[in-house]
């Protein structure tokens, strides 16, 4: 906020509101209360902002005791924007997913912004999270801001972009351990940015401009989409080979330098991954009449993985006699990475649509997804039911697959029960006396 003559003040006992309480939004507002601040949470999702206020989690990886302990004072939750009138900054950690022809979707950016703007105090600082491409915060966010505002940016208010780099379920990577990029609209938005997030993370990474920020991450994401991808078509080729591929890996990743360890998988999800890269690969095509070629090849084969998988299942099969058609098939683990909940772009939602398109009679087994919620590209899944591996019906199954490695599956059950399991993850690599066939995948 801005002092008396109108200069901004220092960021000390700060004050600071998140638009957006999901996987990014919840964890920064927790990191801003632990260290002190009066934080404002907004959500337009009021199941979110009832749960909160009951100190509960709706994330499988935050429990309900970190909620209900940092957020018990100074602490404001609401679906009413109206609230950050108040409040020296704002941090905007809403989803920038991708439209059905795999074009940016900044509704939910734009939107924040139109609501936003028409509560903008001058001397407030906004920060941009989101991941997209290089040139939204200055070519869309601040445009919207302004105009709903009538304050001039930079000058009324200081516009930040510090781009997300959470891992949810990674207890070795916490929010506040992680280094911070920042970057300002000019050199007074990048000081009260670096102040804000010095509060949270020891190590701030102040960058040049803004689309810096925003290329970034963008690198980040890409840096491991490529390289999954090609772990993956190395994964293809090895079982065409007759290689076992964790093997390969193992033996390559004694190199001391030079080599970086990546795993293959049944396909690419959450909210990064398969998403991300597709924003640059945009931006470059129209803006730059570039054609980004390993974005492009990558993209094609980790989308590719959830049918490959189908290959392997028929194969493993039809070697029992079995038709796939005709298949009993249990699939274990529905989250899109080991130990959380979030569903989002799972390779799981694709793998059992394309089984039962192919005439397969499909369950799943996932401790953290009890019931799988309603997703833009699979909403006729919505309201199942997760099945209780103890009752017995895995013995029932022609074929189980594992899509998720969570830690807290019983294999030894599987592997014991199960007469075929197809392991997509090397889930089953250290189970001892296991009786039941295992397929990579």
């Amino acid at each position: 906020m801005a002092d008396k003559d109108g200069a901004s003040s220092p960021i000390q006992e700060k004050s600071v509101g998140i638009v957006g309480l999901g996987y990014v939004g919840l964890p920064l507002l927790l990191a801003f209360r632990n260290a002190g601040c009066e934080v404002v949470g907004i959500d337009i999702d009021p199941d979110k902002i009832d749960l909160l206020g009951r100190g509960e989690s709706y994330l499988s990886h935050i429990p309900a005791t970190s909620i209900s302990r940092v957020l018990a004072e100074k602490t404001v939750l609401s679906a009413n924007m109206a609230e950050i009138e108040k409040i020296d900054a704002v941090v905007i950690t809403v989803p920038t997913p991708l439209t059905h022809d795999m074009t940016p979707d900044l509704s939910f950016v734009e939107s924040t912004a139109k609501e936003l703007g028409k509560h903008l105090q001058v001397g407030q600082l906004v920060s941009l999270e989101s991941t997209t491409y290089p040139g939204t915060t200055r070519e869309v966010l601040i445009p919207i801001l302004e105009s709903e505002s009538g304050l001039a940016a930079g000058k009324d208010f200081h516009v930040a972009f510090s781009p997300e780099r959470v891992d949810p379920g990674d207890p070795d990577h916490e929010l506040t351990e992680i280094p911070k990029i920042v970057a300002g609209l000019n050199k007074e938005s990048l000081r009260l940015a670096v102040d804000l997030y010095s509060l949270i993370t020891p190590e701030v990474v102040p960058v040049s401009t803004l689309e810096v920020a925003e290329m970034a991450k963008l690198l980040e994401n890409i840096y491991r989409t490529v390289n999954i991808a090609l772990v993956n078509e190395m994964k293809m080729l090895a079982d065409r080979m007759g290689l076992d591929i964790w093997e390969v890996i193992g033996a390559a990743a004694t190199k001391p330098f030079g080599f970086q360890v990546f795993y293959p998988g049944p396909g690419l999800g959450g909210h990064c991954l398969p998403i991300d890269p597709f924003y640059l690969d945009w931006r470059a095509k129209t803006k730059y009449d570039f054609k980004t070629q390993f974005i492009e090849l990558a993209g094609r084969i980790n989308a590719s993985m959830p049918d490959y998988v189908l290959q392997r299942t028929r194969m493993a099969l039809e070697e029992r006699g079995v038709e796939l058609g005709c298949a009993k098939v249990l699939l274990v683990g529905m989250a899109y990475k080991r130990d959380i909940s979030d569903t989002r772009e799972s390779p799981g939602l694709k793998l059992m649509t394309v089984l039962e398109e192919a005439g397969a009679k499909v369950i799943y087994h996932d401790p953290l997804v009890p019931i799988l919620p309603a997703t833009r590209d699979y909403p006729l899944l919505a309201g199942r039911s997760s099945v209780d591996l103890e009752s017995g019906i895995v013995g029932d199954q022609d074929v189980v697959i594992i899509v998720t490695d969570h830690r807290n599956i019983d294999y030894e059950l599987l592997a014991a029960e199960a007469s075929l399991v197809v392991d997509t993850r090397n889930a089953m690599r250290d189970v001892e006396g296991r009786v039941a066939e295992v397929v990579g995948a």
